[in-house]
């Protein structure tokens, strides 16, 4: 009897658990077709292994995860920022930390594509967003070697390790599009790619200034990682929900101010973050050379450049994000942006 041509992937290793496309030569000749670069042409080493990604190795694992053709300038570019080391994909891949990459999209690319930016953002329905975040995880496991147990050895993971890709909805922020906060003209089609954990969500119908609202986000935002855990050691991404975006816009509060109200404000004493016997853990800070007074107030935030605001989400209903990251800029990730190439 023939085997399965669906069961082959998995005896060969190749899949995140799930079934693949069969990457046939014509498949693969099709998803070249999405991209002037050349098929030898190396887009980067990829960690932990530091397997060699040519552009023809990303398109096959863009054809095993359902891609189209023109998304394939989206995945390279994804793959480009995974690749730098300010990244540290071999960190976030090796580490029993919880992170996985987010792709996030910017520019004109979202609408081309049918990237979901809206309702949902986070979930299914949408081939855009499912397959091309799959495609990078595909790239991890078999040109990166990033296998659960073996190389890949986070405790728990969550769901965004098969798949985690979403676009901004610029159409309803009160803001600039958050690559150009990252130093990209507007009209550019851009990604950045960001190490964190699962959206930790948070629900504010009542706050109807930007003050209260700002402070009911940020001190939602005080427990994440640890409750004591003060500064958080990693960069963080706030991901505003459109009615919260329009409560800060509305008394003209920008992107810069509101990362700044939440580093300024979102302080305890440093003497309530040490250990007691009804708390073990305590602020990383404790571990310095000269701790501060027990009055001094700690930040939850390194600063308020490692606080990143994107707008995303749909159009109904009083809600933000937050995604705590993984490490901080000396030893662990930073976010990475890259254009998107179309020639």
């Amino acid at each position: 009897m023939a085997a399965d041509e669906l069961e082959i992937w998995f005896e060969k290793g190749v899949t995140d658990g799930l079934p693949v496309v069969p990457p046939t030569r014509e498949r693969v000749e099709r998803m070249l077709a999405g991209t002037h670069r050349g098929p030898d042409e190396l887009v980067g080493e990829m960690p932990p292994n530091y397997g060699r990604l040519s552009v023809e190795k990303a398109a096959i694992n863009a054809v095993m995860a359902g891609c189209r053709p023109d998304y394939l300038p989206v995945l390279l570019a994804a793959a480009e920022c995974a690749c730098d080391p300010a990244f540290n994909l071999h960190g976030m891949s090796t580490s029993t930390h919880f992170a996985a990459p987010l792709i996030v999209v910017n520019g004109p690319v979202r609408r081309h594509l049918g990237l979901n930016s809206s309702f949902g953002v986070f979930g299914p329905g949408y081939r855009a967003n499912a397959t091309i975040g799959r495609a990078l995880r595909l790239c991890m496991i078999n040109i990166g070697g990033a296998r659960p147990g073996e190389t890949s050895m986070s405790t728990f993971g969550h769901p965004g390790r098969y798949t985690y890709c979403i676009a901004e909805h610029e159409e309803v922020s009160p803001w600039p599009p958050f690559h150009v906060s990252r130093g990209l003209a507007a009209g550019t089609s851009a990604v950045t790619l960001f190490a964190g954990e699962a959206p930790h969500g948070i629900s504010d119908h009542a706050s109807r200034t930007a003050r209260q609202l700002a402070g009911s986000i940020g001190w939602s935002m005080a427990s994440m990682w640890n409750s004591k855990h003060f500064p958080l050691y990693s960069h963080t991404m706030l991901v505003v929900g459109p009615e919260h975006a329009r409560t800060f816009a509305d008394e003209g509060w920008t992107r810069v101010q509101l990362a700044r109200h939440l580093w300024e404000t979102v302080r305890v004493p440093y003497g309530t973050l040490l250990p007691d016997d009804d708390h073990g853990e305590g602020t990383n800070l404790r571990y310095g050379k000269a701790p501060p007074p027990p009055d001094a107030l700690v930040s939850k935030f390194p600063s308020p450049e490692e606080i990143h605001i994107v707008v995303a989400g749909g159009t109904a209903g009083r809600f933000s994000v937050a995604i705590p990251g993984w490490l901080g800029t000396k030893h662990g990730s930073r976010p990475v942006t890259r254009p998107i190439k179309f020639d």
